[in-house]
């Protein structure tokens, strides 16, 4: 029964969209996944995808799957880097894995408009400013 599926509550991972500059010195927005735990993250598997509307029109971006495998304690893996043409776009990301061999999993949502400055905070273990969401 479904009472009977515990419910793992995913604490402490954040997925965070930090602007860099690319080797050639270009603007580049990158995803990354941030382990606040005190305890390393296994197995883990991010899905992503894109959607909603674009000039009145529905649109929807392909489904990408990134494997991090491990993660350890106060660590940050680079999921992908992004667009800013999805930016006006729903940013979904899918985020599984594996605590002492109990799996947990969760969705993030970045809502359109929202990767921009004036969101931006500073980011734990990156140490750089972005838009996170925990």
């Amino acid at each position: 029964m479904l009472k009977d599926i515990p419910e793992n509550k995913v604490e402490n991972i954040a997925l965070a969209v930090v602007p860099e500059l690319s080797p050639e010195g270009d603007k580049v927005w990158n995803v990354y996944l941030i382990n606040l735990k005190d305890e390393t993250i296994e197995g883990v598997l991010v899905t992503s995808k894109g959607y909603g509307f674009k000039n009145g029109e529905k649109v929807k971006t392909s489904t990408l799957r990134h494997f991090l495998d491990v993660v350890p304690p106060h660590e940050f893996a680079k999921v992908e880097p992004i667009v800013e043409n999805v930016f006006g776009l729903n940013n979904e990301y899918w985020v599984s894995f594996y605590v002492n061999k109990v799996m947990f999993d969760k969705k993030y949502l970045f809502l359109p408009e929202t990767i921009n400055e004036e969101y931006f905070t500073h980011i734990p273990v990156i140490e750089k400013k972005g838009v996170m969401i925990k």
